[in-house]
């Protein structure tokens, strides 16, 4: 990996276009982006297994990263986000915020994580308007109760759906 190197962590299930446009404007900060996908085994009835995961990432990300001249790596993380990013060779932490609710939770995050890293900055990007009202926890409630979700989710995540029913 060369140069500027930062760390975008998330469950991404599912992944949804409020993440594709964090990743998007984080392509203007760095040269590598480490897409860290968060292992958990307390998260329960997970709408895409951890392989499907990763596996719409990639799809996702290889047309991005040509069209903004960016390498990705997507990495498997069940730790400390602090510990991956290290790990990862990242300098960067990318957040995104939505809104007021999600500022106060990352700042408390930012501040334990400078305790924990100090050697590692936080940058927030602010979703953009059209995206800043999508949550991936409202999308997999929407999809569980049988709802459209196509205006929230890349086309490759309804796709893997329908696979999924």
């Amino acid at each position: 990996m060369n140069g500027l190197v930062g760390f975008y962590p998330g469950s991404f299930d599912p992944l949804t276009n409020g993440h594709l446009d964090v990743i998007e404007r984080a392509c203007k900060l760095v040269d590598t982006l480490v897409v860290g996908v968060g292992v958990s085994a307390t998260k329960k009835n997970p709408m895409f297994s951890h392989g499907d995961r990763r596996a719409i990432l990639e799809q996702v990300l290889g047309p991005i990263g040509i069209r903004t001249n960016t390498e990705f790596k997507i990495v498997d993380f069940a730790g400390l986000m602090v510990n991956a990013a290290r790990e990862n060779g990242a300098k960067l932490i990318i957040r995104g915020l939505r809104d007021t609710t999600d500022y106060n939770y990352e700042m408390q995050m930012v501040g334990m994580n400078a305790q924990m890293a100090p050697d590692l900055q936080t940058v927030f990007l602010p979703s953009s308007p059209p995206v800043r009202h999508i949550s991936a926890t409202l999308v997999r409630q929407i999809a569980e109760m049988g709802g459209d979700i196509s205006a929230f989710v890349p086309p490759i995540v309804l796709k893997a759906l329908k696979a999924t029913r």
